[in-house]
């Protein structure tokens, strides 16, 4: 289907810019571009290149992380509440203090000096996020379809609604694929020099990162759109 065409256009085009990114960090001889501010005052000079990369890269990270706090509080809300069951209702946490404190969790991890101190968490999260993934499109083609399933697109009662509709749909699929204004941080943190330089074992991470991103959003979107169709809502 389209949706599964875009997810795979959105894909590669990620996977290939990124691949430039971290070939265009190595400047041996020459200046290694930590920042994509840096970056962009090399390509478009000192001071359109800030204005250039200063508000993209503030509005997408900003948004990036808003959206990870609201996705984090509401899930340690929802943990905390399976685990702790009928023993915890008297007085709950509402939802906005379950940001706060998933805010407070992200600002103690920021105190640590770098990225590599956090590779164990990382490990477990990318685990917990194949497992989840996995578990979500077993379970789906496993059980019967719905009666009333259908594949075709809806019908939209108007041109507007529909080209929201498709832009709201290509903006997740964008959304899933976020990551770029880290690689060139990550990449900082590597020592590197003619004989062994640094891209070399940044884009064999990226790789195996990227095979692991596959794994958890394609079974989910064809094995998701296999067994409900047009019934899914988002």
């Amino acid at each position: 289907s389209w949706g599964i065409l875009a997810l795979t256009i959105a894909y590669c085009w990620q996977l290939y810019t990124l691949w430039i990114l971290v070939q265009l960090h190595e400047a041996v001889p020459g200046k290694r571009y930590n920042r994509y501010v840096e970056l962009a005052q090399a390509a478009f000079g000192e001071r359109l290149g800030v204005w250039l990369a200063l508000f993209p890269t503030v509005y997408l990270s900003a948004g990036t992380a808003t959206a990870l706090i609201l996705i984090g509080g509401e899930t340690m809300k929802l943990f905390f509440q399976i685990v702790c069951g009928p023993l915890c209702t008297s007085n709950p946490l509402t939802t906005v203090e379950w940001y706060l404190v998933f805010t407070s969790l992200c600002i103690v991890l920021s105190q640590l000096p770098n990225l590599n101190s956090i590779a164990g968490l990382s490990l477990v999260g990318a685990v917990t996020a194949i497992t989840y993934s996995t578990m979500v499109w077993v379970l789906s083609v496993s059980q019967e379809r719905p009666p009333m399933i259908s594949y075709e697109p809806l019908s939209l009662p108007s041109s507007a609604a529909a080209f929201f509709s498709v832009m709201n749909a290509l903006g997740i699929v964008a959304f899933a694929f976020r990551g770029h204004n880290l690689v060139l941080e990550i990449q900082a943190t590597m020592p590197s020099t003619f004989k062994h330089p640094a891209h070399v074992p940044m884009w064999r991470g990226a790789k195996v990162a990227y095979f692991f991103i596959a794994m958890c959003l394609f079974p989910v979107a064809i094995g998701g759109f296999w067994a409900y169709g047009n019934l899914v809502s988002y």
